[in-house]
């Protein structure tokens, strides 16, 4: 029998479950509280009851029903919407958490589970050294992308020997603020920009002990290749379904980790998700350059990005013999020649200047006067009877518009046709080799693309003509300050690919030490012999031999972004009033609808276009619109619409950055612009 006055008390029993490691003391407790209770106070209860002495501050109530943290201790039981049924468990909100790097190093650290993931990555890669957290996320591997792997796995020794980086001692990752030297204005250099090794006079007074010198040569150091036979068993996308399952996985980045299902001691996935990396500097960013270029290097090998032999002979190259080897003798190499660095930081500064603008002198002739090209170019015509028609005219590239006439002296009248490039798909078509410069330009019109296939004569012109090509396709002329470093780059990307035969290397191949198995996709390994791959990337090589390490990197990345798949993410779906399937390309810039079957582009949307996007979360539909009245409405088949939805207002986020802002970053508007009001 209850008695009256604990009747009208309003007093309810609640058990409440204590997650601890003493054998000892028990972990469920019943505790008499009502409504009013707030839940700092069912806390302090809690604690008496168990009575043991311990610092209790990183524990909180996790609701397991409900799937959400009671983190608001101010706020009443009735608030929560805590009753009798509810199931409470006291549990820390730092746990270890398994993360494989894009370098496929696991590392092993203690990771806020109540934050939301956007905080957790950031605070993950204080521990790490990695700046501009915002560009990586957390990913799941799916279930498709691991089956073969399992069968594989069948008969061999789980990987439990694998060597794991333990940074569970970390101060970060005890919830402790990061030393805010690392991310200030004035930083003090924490690495040799030639070789990217960790100055270790400096890496002791910024990383606050989070990583010594040894872990961080780990993870900005390059490490030798794994086997053809571990390569073999990775997972392979061969189609673009195939690519679209690498996407599905990536956590919700205003949502916990416990909130979606991630248990203590799970392995996650670190990623770079948005593919636009701002203020790359090797002085602060060596960790940062080498997962960049270890992602890359993987998307490749795995074919998750397709490219052509002759850009797949230049990786090869740049890792091969440069990276891997230069990785290995920067471990035992202690300094750096001043004349060396004097000249990076000068290719440093000059390359700052160029990224904010160029000279001032330029910036008023860039207002006043807007360029133009004009030249002889071949005109592909799309095939017809299996015959391809090519023809020479006169060309005139000016603003974002291409006009081509019969000839140069009827350039004063009508063009044949004058194509507007502003939202246009621009792929290179080349093989240095057969000396082939093509430029494949796709033009949307009312009914899809319109395929426009130019010849140019040489590397110099077709630079000219590609780089314009491409600023046009953003709604920029060749007025702007980037067109100059655009051809520069492409340059030096044909540069690369234009080598000549190494006598040595083609008479002697099986004298060098290499395993070309372990620098190319599996496909080219299935194509060539042994001794030719060797033979190729030693020819390849030959423009490559005399770059430090940390530019080897750069231009590897650098010339990862020129692919014409470069930073597209796949997915599935279904567009409003059509009955088959088709794949969406999501990129820093713009959304690809892409037929499946085929792979061709049907149709480009620009952000720069976009008025607002919105979700209809009862029936999962992703909704956008656009200038000129242009709507389109999806459903995402291969992963959660909240996916697609976070990556478009990520990317908008990514392009407020400015480096005259504070470091700092403006979470509240990541989270307005991605979270969505499901």
């Amino acid at each position: 029998m209850v008695s009256s006055t604990e009747y009208g008390s309003h007093t309810w029993e609640l058990l409440l479950t204590v997650d601890h490691q003493y054998e000892d003391v028990q972990k469920e407790f019943k505790l008499q509280v009502t409504g009013d209770l707030h839940v700092g106070g069912l806390m302090l209860k809690l604690v008496e009851k168990i009575e043991k002495a311990q610092d209790w501050s990183d524990y909180a109530f996790w609701w397991e029903q409900k799937k959400c943290w009671l983190l608001k201790t101010h706020w009443t039981l009735d608030k929560c919407g805590v009753q009798a049924d509810a199931k409470l468990i006291f549990t820390t909100q730092h746990k270890m958490l398994r993360l494989r790097l894009p370098n496929m190093k696991t590392v092993r650290l203690k990771v806020s589970f109540s934050s939301m993931v956007f905080r957790a990555v950031s605070d993950i890669c204080k521990m790490l050294n990695i700046r501009r957290s915002e560009e990586l996320s957390l990913l799941k591997q799916s279930e498709g992308t691991l089956k073969k792997k399992k069968k594989k796995d069948k008969n061999s020794k789980e990987p439990a020997t694998e060597d794991i980086l333990n940074l569970g001692n970390s101060p970060v990752s005890s919830g402790l603020p990061a030393n805010p030297g690392l991310y200030s204005k004035t930083m003090t250099p924490i690495y040799d920009p030639v070789s990217g090794s960790p100055a270790s006079s400096t890496i002791t007074w910024f990383s606050e002990g989070s990583l010594n010198e040894q872990n961080c040569s780990i993870l900005a150091l390059s490490h030798p290749t794994c086997s053809p036979e571990v390569l073999a068993e990775m997972y392979q996308p061969r189609t673009l379904a195939d690519k679209a399952k690498l996407n599905a996985g990536w956590l919700d980045s205003s949502r916990s980790l416990m909130e979606q299902g991630v248990l203590e001691e799970d392995q996650l996935l670190l990623r770079f998700k948005y593919y636009t990396f701002f203020d790359l500097n090797p002085k602060y960013d060596a960790v940062r350059i080498n997962q960049i270029y270890e992602q890359a290097r993987w998307a490749i090998l795995l074919e998750e990005i397709d490219c052509t032999e002759e850009e797949m002979l230049i990786f090869a190259a740049l890792q091969a013999y440069h990276v891997s080897k230069l990785s290995l003798s920067s471990e035992t190499q202690d300094s750096v020649c001043d004349s060396e660095v004097d000249e990076v930081e000068a290719a440093l500064s000059n390359l700052e200047v160029t990224l904010e603008g160029g000279s001032k002198s330029n910036i008023l002739e860039d207002i006043t006067d807007i360029p133009k090209l004009a030249d002889n170019l071949k005109l592909v015509r799309p095939k017809k009877l299996a015959l391809k028609a090519i023809k020479t005219y006169w060309f005139v590239f000016r603003d974002t518009s291409i006009s081509y006439f019969k000839n140069k002296e009827s350039a004063l009248g009508e063009p044949i046709e004058k194509l507007n490039l502003k939202g246009c798909e621009v792929v290179p078509d080349v093989n240095v080799a057969a000396k082939k410069f093509g430029i494949k330009l796709l033009i949307p019109v009312a009914d899809g693309m319109n395929e426009v296939y130019l010849r140019c004569d040489n590397e110099d012109q077709y630079a000219r003509w590609m780089a314009a090509c491409v600023l046009a396709s953003k709604g920029r002329t060749m007025a702007d300050s980037s067109y100059q470093p655009e051809v520069q780059k492409i340059l030096s990307f044909l540069q690369m690919k234009n080598w000549t035969m190494c006598s040595q290397a083609a008479s002697e191949p099986e004298n060098v030490d290499m395993k070309p198995e372990c620098f190319v996709s599996p496909r080219y390994t299935k194509k060539f012999k042994s001794k030719q791959l060797i033979a190729r990337i030693l020819e390849a090589h030959q423009n490559v031999s005399q770059m430090s390490l940390v530019e080897a990197k750069l231009r590897f990345i650098q010339a990862w972004q020129s692919l014409p798949e470069f930073g597209l993410s796949y997915y599935i779906v279904r567009f409003k009033g059509s009955k088959k399937d088709d794949v969406l390309g999501v990129s820093y810039n713009r959304l690809i609808r892409i037929d499946m079957a085929t792979g061709d582009p049907i149709t480009t949307w620009r952000f720069s276009n976009m008025k607002q996007w919105n979700v209809n979360w009862e029936i999962r539909q992703v909704a956008i619109e656009f200038d000129q009245n242009v709507s389109i409405a999806f459903t995402c088949l291969s992963a959660d619409c909240k996916i697609i939805h976070e990556y478009i207002g990520g990317y908008i986020f990514l392009s407020t950055r400015s480096k005259d802002h504070n470091e700092t970053l403006d979470e509240e508007l990541f989270h307005k612009l991605t979270g969505g009001q499901e």
